[in-house]
């Protein structure tokens, strides 16, 4: 096989060898986005680019799928001179590394077929997987998703998972986006207080089964972007809320942001740094309907810039103190 049937995927997002899943994500967004046919109608280069993109994606983040790519990558070299000499229906020596027989394989491309579950090209074909893309829905805000789908089950049930990105917003109030599955465009309505890790299943809209004609089932599984104030801790939602340090010490009425909108919290006289407080029923939309809590927790900010008439006041206060917070550490011994 000449080498440049290979394709490079760590070069074509971006990252090292070494790179984390995160790492992969993070550059596998910002590329699909710049490539985006939405955002490059008409731009060949730019729709082979995001195949590309998405094609080395679903390769590198799969665990299994990567290590079997970094095994050919490896070897190709050594793998090339198998389907030369020793590649299927050549009669030469079948080619292995690492327990992986690269011979079976007429290219490179036979190989990423394979690894992929895609027909019309490999030698073999067990398993399916697609990469599909959110169109947009007028009066939802439409936006940009990319979706990885993999074979979740056996031949005979060709399930599939794929990501769907959503603003809190949306997982909270519940929002329609319209996908596009190859030649087949479907809206669907995901229901509020999704949460990081919920699936929604949709009935018979995953790959085709070849053998029995029949189609398997697609799980949407729902991630959050990152928002600026809020986040989750298992089922509740967590913020931080910075006091000064009179609120900390006197108590103080402050103002939080929820779900719903601002509500007025009362602070207890002597509240610690990394302390929370519990808003019950302020929190997550749950499935039956119910609301989790929101926890808030609080942070003392020391202020730098302060007045002539500010620090008279702090070194009145520090002259007649009588709490030391350290007085425990006379004790400690080694």
């Amino acid at each position: 096989m000449d080498s440049t049937n290979f394709k490079d995927y760590y070069a074509i997002l971006g990252v090292s060898k070494s790179a984390d899943q995160d790492q992969i994500k993070k550059a596998f967004r910002k590329l699909a986005r710049k490539y985006h046919p939405d955002v490059n109608q008409g731009n060949k280069d730019a729709e082979a680019k995001f195949k590309q993109v998405n094609e080395a994606y679903e390769v590198l983040s799969d665990p299994e799928k990567r290590q079997k790519y970094d095994q050919f990558g490896q070897y190709w070299k050594q793998a090339g001179q198998g389907f030369g000499s020793g590649g299927v229906g050549s009669g030469g020596v079948g080619f292995d590394a690492g327990g992986f027989d690269f011979s079976q394989y007429g290219s490179f491309d036979d190989f990423i077929n394979e690894l992929l579950g895609r027909f019309g090209g490999g030698t073999r074909s067990s398993s399916q997987s697609y990469s599909y893309r959110n169109a947009g829905t007028s009066g939802f805000g439409g936006g940009f998703n990319d979706f990885g789908f993999q074979n979740t089950a056996s031949s005979a049930n060709r399930d599939s998972e794929a990501i769907v990105n959503l603003t809190y917003h949306e997982a909270f109030h519940g929002v329609q986006k319209r996908f596009s599955l190859g030649n087949e465009t479907i809206d669907v309505r995901i229901p509020p207080g999704s949460k990081p890790g919920s699936r929604l299943r949709l009935r018979g809209k995953g790959p085709l089964n070849p053998v029995t004609k029949q189609r398997g089932d697609l799980y949407l599984k729902v991630e959050l972007q990152s928002h600026s104030f809020f986040r989750f801790d298992g089922d509740n939602l967590v913020c931080e809320v910075q006091i000064t340090p009179d609120e900390a010490v006197l108590g103080a009425a402050i103002d939080v942001p929820t779900p719903d909108g601002m509500v007025n919290v009362k602070l207890p006289s002597g509240v610690r740094n990394g302390q929370s407080l519990r808003l019950r029923g302020k929190g997550w939309r749950q499935p039956q309907g119910e609301r989790g809590d929101q926890l808030v927790k609080i942070l003392i900010a020391t202020p730098r810039d302060i007045s002539a008439t500010e620090r008279e006041y702090y070194e009145k206060i520090q002259s007649i103190r009588t709490f030391n917070p350290r007085s425990h550490l006379q004790n400690i011994r080694l």
